[in-house]
């Protein structure tokens, strides 16, 4: 579909409080190791029975470690009103439409007068559906548009590291645990607006947050190093399309995105888009890839070592 804004939109230093209700929890304590069930977490006010009353849904031998969520959790939220009111982060995203189609496994996209190729494999082995994708297979051979995108959370570092220089490591992680889910969430937050204002092929969307969390929406925003999309060199390719370091994104060698809680990636509107994972690959795709790539088998075995 034809997008409602083609080209380039840029949102800089995002309301903060547009970006929180995006944020998926369970996500943030995974990151400390407190893989339990606390969806409702954010329910639990101070007053004691209503704590104690929360901690007693939970069997006596989860009981601890649901205490000790709940006490990072609001030591959380005391950081994300530090955040607000001192000003200390800085949210901004970019995503760019543009004019593409697919070339077998290649997605070409038209940018100022000049053609960028970025190549995707295939799976080797067969969907629960029976087919092996690839994410090529999202465009059509003609007349059709990719996006690609990019957002940060600028200043959670220079927080973190006033907190080392005092040996508190727990504020320090904590503050980077929170700046990458936030990092995450105003992704989160970006694609709804891709979807039903930018792109706006889903204007009447009536989906809420948990619904976001569980991919329920049309389209996918397949992140640069995720399974569908594993080959991290893809990210310089991206940076032709749009300016990273506008955003404050700087890139080392190896890919690798400053600040650490920054995200990337494409964005597809086909309808029957899905997150897949490519796996393994065989040496024929390999070099297959090599070639549309131009680049050596040296160059790419490095970024691609995990599926080989």
């Amino acid at each position: 579909m034809k997008p409602k804004y083609p080209g380039i939109t840029r949102f800089d230093d995002i309301d903060l409080r547009e970006i929180v209700p995006f944020i998926h929890w369970t996500f943030f304590f995974m990151a400390w190791r407190l893989n339990g069930k606390y969806d409702d977490i954010q329910s639990v006010c101070d007053c004691g029975s209503c704590r104690v009353g929360w901690l007693q849904k939970f069997p006596e031998n989860e009981r601890a470690k649901a205490e000790e969520a709940l006490k990072l959790y609001k030591d959380a939220q005391e950081m994300l009103r530090r955040f607000l009111d001192e000003k200390i982060v800085t949210l901004n995203a970019m995503v760019g439409i543009f004019p593409a189609h697919s070339e077998d496994e290649d997605i070409v996209v038209a940018f100022e007068n000049k053609k960028i190729t970025i190549p995707t494999l295939r799976q080797q082995i067969p969907a629960s559906d029976g087919f092996c994708y690839a994410l090529a297979d999202f465009l059509k051979p003609a007349d059709d548009y990719v996006g690609v995108f990019a957002n940060t959370v600028v200043g959670a570092e220079a927080l973190a590291e006033t907190y080392e220089k005092d040996d508190d490591m727990y504020h320090s992680i904590l503050i980077k645990t929170l700046a990458d889910r936030l990092a995450e969430a105003t992704a989160e937050w970006l694609h709804y607006k891709i979807r039903t204002e930018i792109w706006g092929y889903v204007p009447n969307e009536e989906l809420n947050v948990n619904e976001f969390f569980k991919t329920h929406y049309q389209g996918i925003r397949p992140a640069v190093g995720y399974p569908s999309l594993p080959d991290q060199s893809i990210i310089f390719t991206m940076n032709e399309l749009i300016d990273f370091s506008s955003l404050g994104i700087s890139l080392t060698e190896n890919g690798a995105m400053y600040p650490n809680a920054s995200v990337s990636g494409l964005v597809f509107d086909h309808p029957k888009s899905k997150y897949f994972n490519i796996g393994k690959i065989d040496q024929a795709q390999f070099e297959d890839y090599c070639r549309r790539a131009g680049k050596s088998p040296e160059v790419l075995r490095k970024w691609l070592a995990a599926n080989l």
